[in-house]
């Protein structure tokens, strides 16, 4: 069998108005656009450094 992988939840709890465009891009490349929007996402290394630049606008589950 397959070990299964590890997942993160990712969702957009505040506004990415007056961020910086750096930030906003991270977020919507993450695939979150609206407010309380959420994606899964892979947990690896680059999800988590996307999600660490922006983690004062998201809130992560692990699934």
């Amino acid at each position: 069998m397959m070990a299964k992988t590890k997942q993160l939840k990712v969702t957009l709890i505040r506004s990415v108005i007056g961020q910086k465009p750096a930030k906003v891009a991270t977020v919507r490349s993450l695939g979150l656009g609206k407010i309380s929007s959420s994606n899964i996402l892979p947990d690896n290394e680059s999800v988590r450094g996307m999600v660490a630049a922006v983690a004062h606008l998201v809130k992560v589950e692990e699934i």
